[in-house]
């Protein structure tokens, strides 16, 4: 259930469009890369080691080769050049390289005609592996440890990034706080569950060049990988995004895959194609990092925040992937919702032998968020303080600096507190209900695009759409910019469409091609709405004035006297006199032909001039405000989250089908990580690679939402919005902790919290002698 719905200045902006692909998805017409065949495509297949951490002595391929039907066999030494997401932290290699980092590392590829004989071939290949020493245990690589991971790690350690930054005076502010609180969090990590596994075809040709298709959400940085790896110009490359069936971040780094696939079209001259199952989706990973942090928090006797003091540990897997900018968010997300006046931070990502993990929804703002929330609380109570009302308190105001220099612009963040509070009858609730049932508070803070591309060279806009529109009318839309399954295609269509007041049927939005489509960075980091919604509107508006110019030479009025409506072009107080859309277009085109346009989006300078200033800073912030309402049977531990009532301020929204969409996803991935979902590890070895064992919620498990969308327009956003994508998912998992608290007394800093647990904790509770709502 929706919240009362604004009434809207504008024609199709703020209104509930559902997207535009969405009758060929639902009619199975939708092209996905696994939908592509390609005219004597071949199948590949991968190697992977059975080892976690181990030398490559020797591999065999002779058998292999020599089979028939096996078109090409290929080992590491062939394409050697380090690559990875972020270009300060290459240490990624196409296939292995000297020796594997963890249980699924690619130790050969095979292209072959079928799939039968793809898997006889690395049935057929020989290694010689020298076993190395596991590093499971991330405690463990913060010393100096034999045989490190990486040679890249800090002083023979496994640490790939540890991060200190100390803002104010965080001893004396807890030396003079009246209240203070410690909470010790354990997160398990978790997996994207993504609906398409990872799918690649490339297809190298006799005039030189190399197309790829790939299921990705950062076409661009793939190009840029395949050409660096594969030693190629990138004007050679081509690279197409199909429809993409989800990714959450799972997509968001150049994969080796992609690059082995790429190379094995290379040496065969023949299309090739790999489609991973489902184990090797788990392996592949990229998730949410296994987290332990450390976080003490001081206050004020009215609650007022005087100081945060972090120490996170972060198991980063094989790889680097976004791991140094996960080192910092887990700690600089802290800095928000709220003032923190003073701030200490310590994070150290450390690389084990397992499964690589990267970005996922919400990247580096969940964990921490969760112990800030439940210790929030914790002071709270403990000070006689209602949670919201100390939320309220600390609250940060609009257009002010963090004490890390973050520049907040707009937030409705205590509009958020109120909404949440009056929609969810908290005050009839809290501490009020019978034993078993409760209510929780939970907040979030997140970025709306990051303001530092990855890449600094070439310099370039973060975003750049083309228009193009000919005598049919007809406007096709080109841009990088990679739809995932969260509507950044409609969104990209409404923009244009409410701009030139036509309808959004004219509106074509071309799929990702890099030889036509101009560069964006993709789809992580809440960036796409706020970036390039900005550069779809310059565009927009500049196709608009050439249609406006147009008109005044039609009807002999200058084009400030004229405005632009439905399908027309008017003359202001003159409605009598306008020419339609079409008319203006033709004779637009009169001069130059078909129409282009140019739209770019960078990002305004900010932040600090410290090391890691830039970490964290965006040109705007997410906020929330959620209340879970919880039932626990306190016999079993089996508890239910029944209602959420979610308060978002994602600025204007754009499409509120899409946000409303985007905050329910959101919930559902959020309660997946409270509830069950884990990637349960034996030493290094992954347990539960499949969605059989991988517990994601079901739909019975899903609770009520309601979507309270309160957010006040943003001034630098289009038409006022900011990011809807990511945050929603943050302030679920301490809304449902402390309802849990509520519920039973009991507060958990383990995740997933499951019902073996819950009954732990109330036995515990029982045993200290504590009663709760009256019950022991």
């Amino acid at each position: 259930m929706a919240a009362k719905e604004p009434t809207s200045p504008y024609r199709l902006i703020g209104t509930r469009i559902p997207y535009i692909e969405g009758p060929l998805k639902v009619t199975g017409r939708a092209e996905y890369t696994d939908d592509i065949k390609r005219p004597g495509q071949l199948i590949a297949r991968l190697l992977r080691s059975p080892w976690p951490h181990a030398r490559i002595r020797s591999i065999d391929v002779s058998k292999a080769r020599s089979m028939p039907g096996v078109a090409a066999v290929l080992t590491g030494e062939k394409y050697p050049t380090q690559f990875g997401v972020l270009p300060i932290t290459h240490d990624e290699t196409a296939i292995a390289v000297g020796k594997v980092r963890y249980i699924g590392d690619i130790v050969a590829a095979v292209a072959a005609v079928d799939e039968r004989t793809a898997d006889l071939a690395l049935q057929a290949i020989v290694v010689d592996y020298e076993v190395l020493p596991e590093h499971a245990d991330p405690r463990t690589g913060t010393e100096k440890v034999v045989e490190p991971i990486h040679t890249r790690g800090l002083n023979g350690t496994n640490i790939q990034k540890e991060v200190v930054q100390h803002f104010g005076d965080v001893d004396a502010a807890f030396a003079g706080a009246h209240a203070t609180v410690r909470v010790r969090g354990t997160y398990a990590g978790v997996t994207h569950a993504f609906t398409e596994p990872m799918a690649t075809i490339a297809e190298a040709t006799p005039d030189g060049r190399l197309t790829v298709w790939s299921a990705t959400q950062v076409p661009h940085y793939l190009h840029r990988a395949l050409s660096e790896v594969l030693g190629i110009p990138m004007h050679r490359i081509r690279v197409i995004k199909p429809e993409v069936g989800g990714g959450f971040g799972g997509k968001s780094d150049p994969l080796p895959h992609e690059i082995a696939c790429a190379a094995l079209s290379i040496e065969t001259g023949r299309p090739v194609k790999i489609l991973f199952d489902r184990e090797e989706v788990f392996v592949t990973n990229h998730g949410r990092h296994p987290t332990q942090n450390d976080v003490r928090i001081a206050v004020d006797p009215e609650g007022k925040i005087l100081a945060y003091d972090i120490d996170a540990l972060i198991d980063g897997g094989a790889w680097s992937s976004f791991g140094t900018v996960t080192t910092y968010y887990n700690g600089v997300l802290s800095m928000g919702p709220y003032r923190v006046p003073n701030f200490r931070y310590r994070g150290r990502r450390v690389y084990t032998s397992k499964p690589p993990n990267g970005a996922m929804r919400a990247h580096g703002g969940t964990n921490i968020r969760y112990s800030i929330e439940v210790g929030l609380d914790d002071l709270a109570e403990r000070l006689h303080i209602d949670p919201f009302d100390l939320r309220e308190r600390n609250a940060l105001p609009p257009h002010t600096m963090t004490v890390n220099q973050f520049r907040i612009t707009s937030t409705s963040f205590v509009k958020c507190l109120h909404a949440a509070r009056e929609r969810s009858g908290w005050d009839s609730k809290f501490r009020q209900l019978p034993y078993g049932k409760g209510v929780g508070l939970g907040c979030g803070f997140y970025i709306s695009g990051s303001n530092s591309p990855i890449h600094f060279t070439p310099k370039m806009p973060q975003c750049t759409v083309h228009l193009k529109v000919d005598m049919d009318g007809g406007i096709s839309v080109h841009c990088m910019q990679a739809d995932i399954g969260q509507g950044s295609n409609t969104l990209l269509a409404v923009i244009v469409a409410e701009v030139l007041g036509v309808d959004l049927d004219r509106v074509h939005v071309q799929r990702v091609d890099s030889d036509v489509s101009p560069v964006d960075m993709g789809s992580y980091s809440s960036r796409v709405t706020f970036m390039m919604g900005n550069a779809a509107r310059q565009a927009a508006e500049s196709l608009r004035d050439q249609l406006v110019r147009a008109a005044a030479r039609v009807t002999g009025y200058p084009p400030e006297k004229l405005e632009v409506g439905h399908e027309k072009i008017s003359v202001r107080h003159r409605p009598d006199v306008s020419v339609t859309y079409v008319e203006a277009l033709h004779a637009a085109m009169e001069r130059s032909g078909a129409l282009l346009a140019t739209g770019a989006y960078t990002s305004p300078p900010m932040g600090g001039d410290f090391k890691g200033a830039r970490a964290g800073t965006a040109p705007a912030y997410s906020f929330a405000a959620y209340v879970a309402q919880v039932d626990v049977d306190v016999e079993t531990g089996i508890y239910r989250v029944e209602k959420v009532w979610a308060a978002f301020d994602c600025g204007r929204a754009l499409n509120r089908l899409a946000v409303e969409g985007q905050i329910e996803g959101s919930i559902h991935m959020g309660l997946g990580q409270f509830m069950g979902e884990a990637m349960m590890y034996r030493g290094a070895r992954l347990m539960n690679p499949s969605l059989l064992e991988y517990k994601i919620p079901m739909p019975q498990q899903m609770p009520d939402v309601e979507c309270l969308l309160v957010g006040d327009d943003d001034p630098e956003g289009p038409f006022g919005g900011k990011e809807a994508g990511e945050g929603p998912l943050i302030a679920t998992l301490p809304a449902a902790g402390n309802a849990l608290y509520d519920a039973i007394g009991v507060r958990f800093h383990d995740l997933p919290v499951t019902p073996e647990k819950v009954v732990r904790g109330m036995e515990q509770r029982r045993q200290s002698g504590r009663t709760w709502k009256g019950v022991a």
